[in-house]
Order: C-alpha cells, then sequence, then structure tokens
C-alpha cells in the first residue's frame, strides 16, 4: 500500500499548495490513502469545517490535529459529524470527537489511524503511549487493520522516539508533528515501523514555523507582544512523509520524505520515481 502523511499546514499559503498539488500527487504516484495535520490551517489557528472539506475534497482521507485543535470553537460540534477529523486520543473520557477511526483506503485495505498528542512541555493530557496500547489492542495490524498510521503531536524528540519504539511492529508508520520544522532522520525501525521525528510543515519558511517574522523576533528582542501572530503568506513549501508497505504485513518496505516547492529544495522519493506509476 503507498501511504502519504502531509505535515502541519499553516495558513493560507500551506492550505493552497495542498490542494493544488494533492490531487495530481495521488494520480501520478497511485497512493492509496493520505493523512494531513491541518491544526494551524485556518490562519495558523486551528481548523474550520470548510478547511476540513476542502481538504478532504482535494484528496485527503483523515484530517489530524493537535494542541490548536479546539482554536476555531466550533471544532467541538462538527467534529462529531465529521467523519475525516481527529482529535488527540488521549483527551479525557467525554471530550467530543475521535482520537482514531478506521478507514477504508483506494485500494478498499482497512486504514487504522491515530492521533495522539505528547506531555512534555505540552498541555498534561492522558497517558498517549497507554492510550495508543489501547487502540493497537481493539484493532491491531494484520487482524482488523492493513496498514496503521501514527500522527504524535508532540514537542520533544526524546517522546517522539520512545513512541517509534513503543509501536515498531505493531503500525505501518510513526510520524511526528507539531514543531513545524522537517528532521532528517527518517528510518524503518529494527521490526518494520516506518519513522520520522516531524513531518514538517506546509507553508512559507520565510517565516518562524510559518508565522510572519516581525512579531516573533520582536518578541524574542523585547519580550514583549505588540501584535497577534499571522501567517507568512509568501510561497509554500509542501512537506510530507511518504511510506509504501507490505500488503501481507502492513509493515513498512520504503520510507523518505516529501517535499515540493518553496524555500526547500524539490524531493520526490525515490521508491517512487522507480516504481513506474
Amino acid at each position: 500500500m503507498r501511504l502519504l502523511f502531509i505535515g502541519d499546514i499553516v495558513g493560507r499559503s500551506g492550505r493552497a499548495i495542498v490542494e493544488e498539488k494533492l490531487p495530481g500527487l495521488i494520480e501520478q504516484y497511485g497512493l492509496d490513502f493520505v493523512v494531513i495535520n491541518g491544526e494551524n490551517a485556518a490562519g495558523g489557528f486551528g481548523i474550520t469545517e470548510t478547511i476540513v472539506q476542502n481538504l478532504v475534497d482535494a484528496g485527503a482521507d483523515v484530517i489530524t490535529t493537535g494542541n490548536h485543535v479546539w482554536d476555531q470553537r466550533d471544532a467541538m460540534v462538527y467534529c462529531e459529524r465529521q467523519p475525516a477529523f481527529l482529535r488527540p486520543i488521549n483527551f479525557p473520557k467525554g471530550v467530543p470527537g475521535k482520537g482514531a477511526n478506521l478507514y477504508h483506503a483506494r485500494n478498499g485495505a482497512s486504514v487504522l489511524v491515530m492521533n495522539a498528542m505528547g506531555r512534555v512541555y505540552m498541555d498534561a493530557l492522558d497517558c498517549p503511549f497507554h492510550a495508543v496500547d489501547k487502540a493497537l489492542a481493539d484493532c491491531p495490524l494484520g487482524e482488523f487493520a492493513d496498514a496503521i498510521i501514527l500522527d504524535f503531536h508532540a514537542e520533544a524528540t526524546s517522546e517522539k522516539q520512545a513512541m517509534g519504539y513503543f509501536c515498531d511492529g505493531r503500525v505501518s508508520m510513526v510520524v511526528g508533528t507539531h514543531t513545524h520544522t522537517p528532521t532528517s532522520d527518517h528510518r524503518i525501525l529494527p521490526t518494520g515501523t516506518a519513522y520520522l521525528t516531524d513531518a514538517g510543515m506546509c507553508g512559507d519558511y520565510d517565516s518562524v514555523l510559518g508565522m510572519d517574522k516581525e512579531e516573533p523576533v520582536q518578541r524574542f528582542l523585547r519580550k514583549v507582544s505588540s501584535s497577534r501572530y499571522t501567517p507568512a503568506l509568501g510561497e509554500a513549501t509542501l512537506c510530507g512523509f511518504a511510506v509504501d508497505t507490505d500488503d501481507r504485513t502492513g509493515l513498512a518496505l520504503a520510507a523518505e520524505p516529501l517535499r515540493i516547492g518553496g524555500q526547500l529544495s524539490r524531493h520526490i522519493p525515490s521508491f517512487w520515481e522507480k516504481s513506474g506509476n
């Protein structure tokens, strides 16, 4: 199966490049399933139902989130009627929405997607490791799911790496989000799980984490806020993580970052280019 995870969309420029490029990527490379982290898609803070639907219309199968999930307050309402929308699985019991769900890929396979949030330097939610473990016990790879994708929205690289090894051999891919900076440590872990500490963002990299540079720089210099953060609106880069899985086991056969356009060098995964799709 051919899986694509797209990193945090930041503002209008991030939305634009995803909506422009994703349909062609799906068609050209025969993508079976696409997950996008959209938690910063609405002006850099949260995501609206209209944006969720626009991303689904562009080809996304699932929209994951993180610590900004409720910044657009209507998310607590529409999350119950949008099956493609996930919030972190380790919110306390009774919070609206789902943190994990089973979906059908374009090739007819079943894909479990989980969205968890870290606790190191983040809001103190329930334990993400226990929450993920329970979801995997309920829907194990190779029995109820042909592939499993985990978006681990976390600050600390140590916590992300620990989650990767905790899930190794039990999920198809663990990909980190939240820091908006793509890492170069993509690999397949010892028992077959594709791993990347952070997929990076979809947005203007001539920025500070996708935000216009002036206000963040001034806050560091003066320790005083003078205005709101606003997304940078220059040319965007689309960043993500591409994984091919074994149809028999659901584990990773190949894994590489995907980067298109903008400030970062254009990169299409080599195994896509060699496949002839």
